[in-house]
């Protein structure tokens, strides 16, 4: 009613229209050097304060990174597509011979072993948040790496192996590969070998399977990886081949944050034994990953002690075309993974929206009614989150924030979020950046007259913000804000870069699990269409209940035509 009302004395009050009384009514509505402004804006500085009170007690409320357990062993790895390391089997169940591995060695150790999902690029990040004890995942030992954490002893020993198309002229030496686009994977051997090579076009690959596929469909000439990503993704391809000798040799060990040798001593003790009981030499064998390389390397014999039937069930696995039932059962056996990605990137997108909301508004109430240092301030947020990518921004949030103290030559002082408030808080403050500017937009497209006509009723600033031009505003930034959260659910996918298992995150594992890639896309593109379109209809049904042209007779204007809102007669 009020805004009614605002709307229909803003007529009455219209600058030019009232000579000078409507002057009068617009300087006390921006307070323009007038010292009437500062006590109206009193209200609006006082609900700032709130809502920083309230994100500070919220931060302040987050639950601590977990601690280390001495009866528990905390391992870090990328299990997408990372087979024959650690991976996700046909049952869902982790496996590999990496993880037989560390559950040997936690089992030398009295220790219970507990995996902890991270993606490549961040498995060393982790270390120094605390977020495992050490990672195993194919980290080849470089002095560049050696300068930045720990390493265990070896724990396998091998070499790269160059793969082309069938068919082609056999390459004897990487020279020979100069002009040609060569595939590997980022932050590997092959990658440093690939480029002191003169005149090869390296191709960086996030995932090995997408890299040989590339071969077999002639987009890339070749690919050079580890022995074991050859044998398992290349090697049962017939449109591939082994070509060459042995490139280099290559050195895996257990990764620990610096400084942690007490963890490191007794894990080489555990290894050490491992090795001299035969334990290494038999899931090595089993996984058909024994070799002279590393029969020599640790000193035993160069025959298998077991038969490799790890490798050929995983060869069995993924031969031969699936039919569409096969691929409908394997979508259905992973109804869990799903469900639970679809919860989680629901849980993201919406506490993400509701910090996008809180602070943009409050970013464009400081910006536009707010005094200059506030105007200053939220100008500069929004510029820098704006212009800044959103990846960086998360990385920031989740891996920079803990070693903030280092800055200032106070390691021990960081913020450790945990990855669920680290995701939301960083789409969160993102996406207020972009939900401001549209406030801002909704505020000022309100005509002057409807503060005039709220001052004229006697109101302060305040209450005409609050009561007139916020509710009349709102209508008007309802689409874009709807447009907002449906990029936000989207974008939600990269959470899974700070070790959440979204949706995204999920279709990475079921794609690259059971090679599937189009299928799984189509589901997982499915699923976000499904969560997204509720959410479409009810702005559509909200921006019709509020729009005032297509009121019905009687019904009352503003947020009081909602049901539930309005007053019965």
């Amino acid at each position: 009613m009020i805004a009614e009302f605002g709307m229909r004395s803003a007529e009455c009050y219209e600058p030019g229209a009232g000579g000078e009384r409507g002057e009068v009514s617009m300087n006390a509505e921006f307070g323009v050097r007038n010292a009437e402004y500062h006590e109206p804006f009193a209200g609006v500085v006082a609900g700032i304060r709130g809502a920083l009170v309230g994100i500070a007690l919220l931060l302040s409320a987050l639950p601590a990174v977990a601690q280390a357990d001495e009866g528990v062993l905390r391992w870090g790895a990328d299990t997408d597509s990372n087979a024959p390391y650690g991976f996700y089997g046909a049952d869902n169940k982790l496996t590999g011979f990496e993880y037989e591995i560390i559950q040997a060695i936690a089992q030398e150790m009295g220790r219970k072993p507990v995996f902890v999902q991270n993606d490549w690029d961040g498995l060393i990040a982790g270390l120094g948040r605390n977020m495992y004890d050490l990672v195993i995942c194919g980290i080849e030992i470089t002095p560049e790496k050696a300068g930045e954490v720990l390493f265990s002893n070896p724990y396998y020993v091998t070499f790269e192996q160059f793969v082309d198309r069938k068919g082609s002229p056999p390459v004897t030496s990487l020279a020979q590969l100069s002009g040609k686009q060569i595939g590997t994977l980022d932050q590997t051997a092959a990658l440093t070998m690939l480029e002191k090579t003169p005149g090869v076009v390296v191709r960086p690959y996030q995932e090995e399977v997408n890299a040989y596929q590339d071969v077999a469909n002639g987009r890339i000439f070749g690919v050079l990886l580890d022995y074991p990503i050859a044998k398992y993704y290349a090697a049962p391809d017939p449109n591939l081949q082994f070509s060459g000798p042995p490139f280099g040799q290559i050195t895996y060990g257990m990764a620990f944050a610096k400084g942690n040798t007490a963890l490191q001593q007794e894990v080489n003790k555990a290894l050490q034994s491992m090795i001299e009981k035969g334990t290494m030499r038999d899931i090595l064998s089993r996984w058909g990953l024994w070799t002279p390389t590393v029969a020599g390397a640790f000193g035993q014999p160069e025959a298998p002690s077991l038969p490799d039937t790890e490798y050929k069930a995983f060869v069995a696995s993924h031969s031969g075309q699936a039919s569409l039932w096969t691929r409908l059962q394997r979508y259905a056996s992973n109804w869990q993974l799903l469900l639970s990605a679809t919860i989680l990137t629901l849980q993201v997108s919406i506490v993400g929206m509701t910090i996008a909301i809180a602070v943009g508004f409050t970013l464009a109430i400081m910006r536009v009614f707010g005094p200059w240092p506030l105007r200053w301030f939220a100008t500069l947020f929004i510029e820098i989150v704006r212009g800044t990518p959103l990846l960086i921004q998360l990385y920031i949030i989740f891996y920079g924030l803990p070693n903030l103290g280092v800055l200032f030559g106070q390691p021990e002082i960081g913020i450790k979020l945990p990855p669920f408030w680290a995701g939301v808080i960083g789409l969160g403050l993102n996406y207020a950046a972009y939900e401001a500017e549209n406030y801002r937009a909704g505020l000022l497209a309100i005509p002057r007259g409807q503060m005039e006509a709220a001052r004229a009723l006697g109101m302060t600033h305040s209450q005409g913000l609050r009561f007139v031009v916020i509710p009349q505003s709102f209508r008007l930034v309802l689409p874009p804000v709807t447009n907002d959260f449906i990029s936000l659910l989207k974008d939600s996918s990269l959470v899974s870069m700070v070790t959440l298992i979204d949706l995204t995150g999920a279709y990475n594992r079921i794609a690259t699990q059971t090679f599937d890639y189009f299928g799984t896309g189509l589901l997982v593109a499915a699923i976000y269409l499904l969560i997204g379109l509720p959410f479409v209809r009810l702005a559509r049904w909200t921006e019709e209940r509020l729009a005032v042209d297509t009121r019905k007779p009687g019904q009352r204007p503003g947020m009081f035509a909602l049901p539930g809102l309005a007053k019965k007669p």
